[in-house]
């Protein structure tokens, strides 16, 4: 009996030692993306004509040329949403979206993915910038027919058009077109149909991109703005007459129209004209000395 627990004890530490020297042994990695693309520490980054790029020598780079304005930046980010929890600033979600809609319009084509990972950051700069410019602004105040005045005379630039982000392939026939429209039920790329069928030279070696237009745009052509509004986004249409000849149309983004009234956006007509009174610029530094902080490079 005492053989067989020895024997037990042994294998025990045997299994125990060698999980030790897998776990100290084992190459350590690090994510260097938000794809979780990771890399070995030990290894290198890069080889250029057989000679090597460590991960160190990268490090240490970054460290020397964007260290300091990066924690910087981390730091007014980490005061700024601080401060605007503490005195409960809240941004409407209006104006968010709004904002979103139009860097949107600015941003050309993104996939569904990627139109997602741009949005939240979007969204977080957003929140940042406006609740930046509240703190800026406070203590500050506007008279009341100052802030009418200034709705009056520019309410129209702090609404949103609804708008449409269109592709197109024109053909010269429906003959043609059945064929393009076989190709993408099949899976084909839209851009690459463009580029190859596409009889109009100023956008097919653009893969057919028009861009962004809102609603009312004169410039969009006949027949687009109907067929698009019966469509889901990332969607191709039936072929369709147009003015161009036979038009299949793609839809990427459909934006609706975004409007205030002006008890809505009052609050930030009054902090924009706050921060022209101050001529301050939207740095989070004067909020520094309402925390206690401490960096390296203070």
């Amino acid at each position: 009996m005492k053989k067989k627990f020895l024997f037990g004890v042994i294998v025990v530490l045997v299994i125990t030692n060698i999980a030790t020297l897998f776990f100290w042994n084992k190459e350590e990695t690090v994510k260097v993306d938000n794809n979780n693309k990771a890399i070995n520490q030990d290894g290198a980054v890069a080889s250029v004509g057989g000679k090597e790029v460590s991960y160190e020598d990268w490090m240490e780079t970054l460290r020397e040329n964007h260290g300091e304005d990066q924690l910087e930046n981390m730091i007014n980010r980490s005061v700024v949403n601080q401060l605007a929890k503490e005195q409960n600033i809240e941004i409407n979600d209006k104006v968010i979206a709004r904002e979103i809609a139009l860097l949107t319009t600015m941003a050309g084509v993104l996939s569904e993915k990627e139109t997602k990972k741009k949005e939240k950051e979007w969204r977080e700069d957003i929140l940042y910038r406006y609740r930046l410019g509240a703190l800026l602004a406070s203590g500050t105040s506007a008279p009341e027919e100052e802030i009418r005045a200034h709705y009056e005379k520019y309410q129209d630039q702090y609404n949103f058009q609804a708008s449409i982000q269109l592709s197109h392939i024109i053909v010269p026939d429906f003959e043609a077109a059945e064929k393009v429209v076989e190709e993408l039920e099949k899976g084909a790329s839209f851009e690459l149909l463009a580029k190859e069928y596409s009889t109009d030279e100023d956008t097919k070696d653009e893969g057919g991109y028009l861009g962004t237009f809102v609603n009312s745009s004169q410039f969009l052509p006949g027949g687009y703005l109907k067929a698009a509004e019966a469509m889901e986004e990332r969607s191709f249409s039936e072929p369709f007459q147009s003015d161009t000849g036979i038009a299949i149309i793609y839809l990427h983004r459909k934006l609706p129209s975004i409007t205030f009234s002006y008890d809505e956006i009052k609050p930030y007509i009054k902090r924009e004209l706050a921060l022209d009174k101050q001529d301050q610029t939207l740095t989070a530094e004067p909020l520094w000395n309402q925390l206690n902080i401490e960096w390296i490079y203070e």
